[in-house]
């Protein structure tokens, strides 16, 4: 999942042909994302969900700063940029709080299917609300396979967990409902971010996005929940860290040279293995149940992401 272009300013270059290392690089970025469940999940076992968020987004908020002064990118914010960067923060702050809700009220294999139903969303919006892009057949049937595979993840038995080490990963209908809406909002997101991208620059909007998200989760986990000096375990700390140097870090930078070279309808088609990439990090790494039942879920997922998105 990411926060949209990667660049500091539009590059207008002639697009060039992906080639093997590309290619590699964005299935590298994918698998990554697709991991992050896992380690939310890790830093839940011992962390408060907002607080978790805060702190995730406090990393990604110093990549961006240091980002930002190696692309020469200025952060003073001017005008309308400030009501775009508000907005933008208050639906980071909402979308992210749902998800890490949900992780910890249902399990990593749940998460990286269901928050992946976002590309769904926003295909719906732009037949319904934008007109930009219209529906067809091929991406009508591409919406009715994957929310196939999305509701048998839901209604479906979960399968076996037997041997695991993580064995209260136990999904939930309320914790699967929390992932949906976040992918609701996350679309909603993405789309705001892309309008507002006409009055102020990528890098800006992202720091700025994160920075007012951040003190939003801070505020609302000072209130409500109560952080343990003993909750930083390695495992929980291994996981903050992977979320906020790692994906919010190498991801980024990977995709900001990748958009540099490629448009961004070259890079998204391959999005459909993020799914595919997070049930196999959840199943190996956190040892999650499993069942054939997830397994058909993660290839309809999958392959209706894959059908709504390539050209």
């Amino acid at each position: 999942m990411n926060n949209g272009s990667a660049d500091c300013s539009p590059t207008k270059l002639a697009p060039q042909p992906l080639t093997a290392t590309s290619i590699a690089l964005v299935l590298l970025t994918a698998a990554m994302w697709g991991a992050t469940p896992v380690a939310v999940s890790f830093s839940l076992d011992s962390l408060p969900p907002l607080a978790v968020s805060g702190l995730r987004f406090g990393l990604a908020t110093l990549f961006m700063f240091a980002w930002c002064h190696f692309e020469g990118c200025g952060l003073r914010l001017r005008g309308p940029q400030w009501n775009r960067s508000m907005i933008c923060g208050g639906l980071l702050f909402v979308q992210i709080s749902l998800f890490t809700i949900g992780v910890k009220l249902s399990n990593s294999s749940h998460t990286t299917l269901l928050i992946n139903t976002y590309v769904l969303w926003i295909v719906l919006f732009e037949h319904l609300v934008t007109g930009v892009h219209r529906l067809n057949g091929r991406k009508l049937l591409g919406l009715i396979i994957a929310v196939g595979g999305a509701s048998l993840v839901m209604i479906m038995p979960q399968g076996s967990n037997q041997g695991s080490t993580n064995p209260a990963d136990q999904a939930t209908i309320v914790g699967d409902m929390f992932l949906l809406a976040s992918a609701l909002v996350l679309a909603i997101k993405l789309m705001y971010v892309q309008a507002s991208l006409k009055v102020i620059e990528p890098g800006k909007l992202i720091f700025w996005h994160d920075v007012f998200a951040v003190v939003l989760f801070f505020l609302v986990s000072a209130v409500f929940e109560d952080v343990d000096a003993a909750g930083f375990t390695t495992p929980a700390i291994l996981g903050l860290l992977y979320q906020g140097i790692l994906v919010a870090g190498f991801c980024f930078a990977v995709q900001a040279h990748l958009l540099k070279k490629h448009v961004a309808a070259q890079i998204s088609i391959y999005s459909f293995t993020t799914p595919l990439f997070g049930l196999v990090a959840a199943m190996l790494i956190r040892t999650d149940a499993y069942s054939n039942w997830l397994f058909l879920s993660a290839i309809f997922v999958a392959l209706g992401i894959w059908q709504v998105q390539r050209n």
